[in-house]
């Protein structure tokens, strides 16, 4: 039987899926490490049953499982040549809930910030915590023993686990957790794969001789973040191996394991009550690192809930961002360092006490020169300043890349700051400028050289810094990671980390649990060496891609999908906010990633042997469901932007395989429109009938949107503007000119009233339609004359705007990479504008008289566009809808309405798209009273509101229009 055979088989008998193409192979050949190892298969089991198939079917063929929830690790854990066990998708629910202990117990695939959405009416919350809490899951965390800012109070994953249920490597069903000496004991007598675990363990550990090696190589117990090989030291607090506890918990000891030893089923953590409401951070100021590690030990006396620093590398990428700019509002002068020093307590005066005390502890013993206390809302902009540094820093265009294999060192506190200066030396001698930021407290700072993995000379580099930082970690006897595992590129050096002898130990605990090495290869024993099987070939001729759009900016189209680094923030949940990624969100298959999609551009445009790169069946699956919404431009750090991929694959692979009748028809639906607009009653009746929905592609249940009475531009040709020095140039797009005329005549009234005077001039439609189904060469002729148009007509005196978001927002996005004339395009672009955005401009600068506007009372919500929130700001919405003194106004967490043009209405997208809607959008706007006014500037969001809802959505200019007097 071949592997093949062997393979489909085991698909047949699974309850889950099994995934064994090309497409998942590739998506799951890496994870957020510098590894690429390709799988035999993908699985995503949907109960206990399926793994123990798996494991069955992994021990007669010789392979290993990687267990994986997230994959965002950083050291490779979930990347390896067997089947990768996903379980993400079907893993994830609430088992059991303890309230008066304090108790919860999980599937490994819940996500952090969820679990702690459903504790927090309970008052309580679980306390480690990593940057990526809101898609990392409590299985990967347990793997990795995470632990996070808040460690310093709350400890790391390992304190927190009660008990682990699971399988073992041969399938039997076992549950770890706190046992007496003498259960203990029992236990090691039974005849079976645990019990032969209980005594390995025994039998390991209970010499004097064993003991003491372990006291004596592994990291000092002071250093409470320590992920160093298997955490066996947990057991030297048992009476039975020379502690003084009576107990011993055997799921401690699996905590930081890797999915090595056990796959883990369910998971009991212990809880905290939520921290006290009233926090204040103390940020002092440092004119050297080495003054603010002192600082710490210092700092760290003072009981605080958090204690991070940040260097002036960091503080410097956020210099000229406009984003960040009012997040550095607490900075004085150009600091070399700055702590964040968090107190917190029942009350404000109590916290007050608290900051003053640590203040002058920190002067009395001369550290620091400035000592800003930051309150309430504003605690959180200055971690998002340390947040966006670092994602500033790790955008570098190029193949010059911030690189994890060092960055999680941890020390004893004490030892900090004789640690880092003599880190500095080795990367001074290296060449490196070295970046210090994260968990001063913890005596963890993260560490990250700059090289190109790509280039042997810097793979020798790789492997020389990580070699001399792990001897100068252990010289101090600390851990080589402090959070983040061993995973491929730190487990090579545990022998050094922990001495063979222990190393050896190791070695043969994993050989109890796991004989037949079923769980996760090569990772913490028998590692795979740390600098082979990289993500890139290594002195690679880089492949040369020709594209109509102009990607520079990232150096190329490949170079674009590389910037992804994995760490999946496309991920999150909709409960987390923001828009990325909905289709991922509507379905939790990874393929629906922003990750998965620049994965595989990326393996399709290095090896894709085709005369035409993008000519790829892989690479038109992965993009399918991908609704161009452009939350991956500016959610994800490394502002992947696959709306433009994908526009560019569609164009490329449409030029070798053609285009589809549905796509032609969509991407010339203003000059059908135009056809139409002559009969608008007879064209919005038959394209309402379900034949002319099945003839179009379009999904029967949809309704078809209705031309207007009269396009915009016949209205426009008669319309006398009123003569005013404030002049402003409207951009009467294809979607306002024959649908939403009404709003358009809204625009123009609200423009005059204001004092505005409307010009208008004969232009190209946006292109918006061409962009989205991939007609480049067309998309490209229009902004071309777009550009030429109004090149010599916009300025900062008389702007252009736009009433549609995504028709004007393409003279701010693709028209920079479409136009010839790149310099022009820029200019026009800095004075282009949603309505929105102009008026809410002219409110603040006092141009607009709110005396002009109602003073009934009103309640609206607004549902923001996705270009809206990715290029623009749906708080432009809300500021002008605020202009009316009596209106009340909220913002949405909407996410992803669905449509997203064309995409909602095709007939195979069409349940997607509703998903997406369901996801957070219809529910929220069902809880909405009758008389609350729904609010949305995109046509396609006011479209899916109606079919999802059946409610009336209105543009924000047509309710100001409503509110002038």
């Amino acid at each position: 039987m071949t592997q093949t055979t062997q393979l489909q088989a085991l698909e047949k008998s699974l309850t889950g899926e099994l995934f064994f193409d090309d497409l998942h192979k590739n998506i799951y050949a890496t994870d957020a490490s510098v590894y690429r190892k390709i799988p035999l298969a993908v699985a995503y089991p949907k109960n206990t049953k399926d793994i123990q198939q798996l494991i069955d079917f992994a021990t007669k063929n010789n392979i290993t499982l990687i267990p994986r929830t997230a994959g965002t690790s950083l050291a490779g854990q979930c990347v390896g040549d067997g089947i990768v066990v996903d379980v993400s998708k079907h893993f994830t629910k609430i088992l059991a809930f303890d309230e008066t202990n304090k108790t919860i117990t999980v599937e490994p695939g819940i996500i952090r910030d969820d679990l702690n959405r459903f504790l927090k009416p309970f008052g309580l919350f679980f306390g480690p915590n990593t940057s990526t809490s809101n898609r990392c899951m409590i299985g990967g965390m347990v793997g990795n023993n995470s632990s996070g800012s808040t460690s310093i109070r709350y400890g790391v994953t390992r304190d927190k686990v009660i008990a682990i249920q699971g399988l073992l490597s041969d399938g039997s069903e076992v549950t770890f957790s706190e046992v007496t000496s003498v259960e203990f004991n029992q236990k090691k007598i039974e005849n079976t794969l645990e019990g032969n675990i209980y005594r390995a363990i025994y039998t390991e550990l209970i010499s004097e001789a064993a003991q003491q090696e372990i006291k004596k190589e592994f990291p000092k117990e002071s250093i409470h973040r320590r992920n160093t090989g298997y955490a066996v030291d947990e057991f030297l607090t048992s009476d039975l191996f020379g502690g003084t506890e009576p107990t011993i918990n055997p799921a401690k000891f699996l905590s930081g394991s890797e999915g090595t030893l056990v796959f883990s089923t369910a998971i009991t953590i212990q809880l905290d009550d939520l921290p006290p409401t009233q926090s204040i951070m103390v940020c002092p100021h440092f004119n050297s690192i080495n003054e603010s590690l002192k600082a710490t030990v210092t700092a760290m006396n003072h009981k605080l809930y958090a204690c991070e620093l940040m260097d002036k590398v960091i503080l410097d990428c956020t210099k000229n961002n406009r984003e960040q700019t009012k997040n550095r509002f607490f900075l004085q002068g150009d600091p070399e360092a700055v702590l964040m020093l968090e107190v917190s307590a029942d009350t404000i005066e109590e916290a007050e006490v608290l900051a003053n005390n640590l203040i002058e502890d920190l002067k009395v013993n001369n550290f620091g020169y400035h000592y800003p206390k930051v309150y309430g809302n504003d605690i959180a902009k200055v971690h998002e300043l340390r947040k966006a540094g670092l994602g500033l820093l790790g955008n570098i265009v190029g193949d010059m890349k911030a690189v994890a294999c060092i960055e999680d060192t941890a020390v004893a506190l004490e030892d900090l700051p004789e640690y880092i200066e003599e880190f500095t030396q080795i990367m001074d001698k290296y060449q490196q400028d070295a970046v210090y930021y994260a968990h001063a407290g913890a005596g963890e700072l993260h560490l990250r050289p700059i090289l190109n993995l790509k280039k042997s000379a810097d793979v020798t580099l790789f492997r020389k810094i990580t070699t001399e930082t792990a001897e100068l970690v252990k010289k101090y006897q600390g851990s080589f990671s402090g959070e983040h595992g061993d995973g491929i590129v730190r487990a090579e050096f545990i022998p050094l980390m922990i001495g063979d002898k222990n190393y050896q130990l190791l070695r043969r605990i994993k050989k109890a649990f796991d004989p037949n090495n079923v769980f996760n290869k090569g990772k913490i024993t028998d590692a795979f060496p740390m600098d082979q099987s990289l993500r890139y070939e290594i002195d690679r001729i880089e492949p040369n891609i020709e594209t109509i759009q102009d990607f520079s900016d990232s150096e190329g189209i490949l170079k674009l999908a590389e910037k992804c680094n994995g760490s999946g923030d496309c991920r999150k949940s909709p409960e987390a906010g923001g828009t990325l990624c909905p289709s991922y969100r509507a379905t939790r298959n990874e393929k629906e990633t922003t990750r998965a999609r620049a994965n595989t551009l990326r393996e399709v445009l290095t090896n894709n042997t085709a005369q035409n790169k993008f000519d790829s069946k892989e690479l038109k699956e992965v993009l399918d469901l991908c609704l161009s919404c452009k939350a991956c431009a500016s959610e994800c750090p490394s502002n992947v932007d696959i709306a433009s991929i994908k526009a560019e694959f569609l164009y490329q692979y449409q030029e070798t395989n053609g285009y589809s009748f549905r796509s032609k028809l969509f991407a010339n639906n203003a000059k059908y429109n135009k056809l139409g607009s002559k009969f608008p009653a007879v064209t919005n009746f038959f394209t309402n009938t379900t034949l002319a929905k099945k003839v179009m592609g379009v999904a029967t249940q949809r309704s078809v949107p209705k031309l207007a009475k009269q396009p915009l531009s016949v209205w426009l040709d008669k319309y006398q503007p009123t003569t005013s020095k404030k002049i402003v140039y409207l951009f009467n797009d294809e979607f306002t000119n024959y649908y939403d005329a009404e709003i358009g005549k809204d625009a123009v009234v609200v423009l005059e009233k204001l004092g505005y005077e409307i010009k208008t001039t004969n232009h190209e439609e946006s292109g918006r339609s061409y962009i989205s189904k991939g007609f480049l060469k067309e998309a490209k002729d229009i902004a071309n004359k777009n550009v030429a148009t109004f090149k010599n007509l916009i300025s900062e005196e008389t702007p252009l705007i736009g009433i549609e978001p995504s028709a004007i927002l393409t003279f701010r996005d693709e028209y920079i990479r479409l136009a010839d004339d790149k310099t022009s395009a820029e200019q026009i672009a800095k004075n282009v504008f949603t309505i929105e955005e102009f008026l809410a401009a002219e409110h603040t600068k006092g141009n607009i008289d709110i005396n002009a506007f109602t003073k009934e009372t009103k309640t609206l919500k607004i549902h923001g566009h996705c270009h809206q929130k990715a290029l623009s700001s749906t708080h432009a919405s809300f500021s002008i809808l605020n202009i009316p003194k009596n209106y009340k106004v909220t913002i949405m967490n909407t996410g992803c309405c669905g449509m997203a043009g064309s995409f909602g209405y095709e007939k195979e997208h069409y349940k997607v798209s509703m998903q997406v809607g369901e996801d957070t959008l219809f529910p929220k706007i069902r809880n909405c009273s009758n008389d609350t006014e729904i609010v949305a500037a995109g046509t396609s969001c006011r479209h899916q509101i109606y079919d999802g809802t059946k409610r009336l959505a209105k543009h924000p200019v047509t309710i100001l229009r409503e509110a002038l007097l």
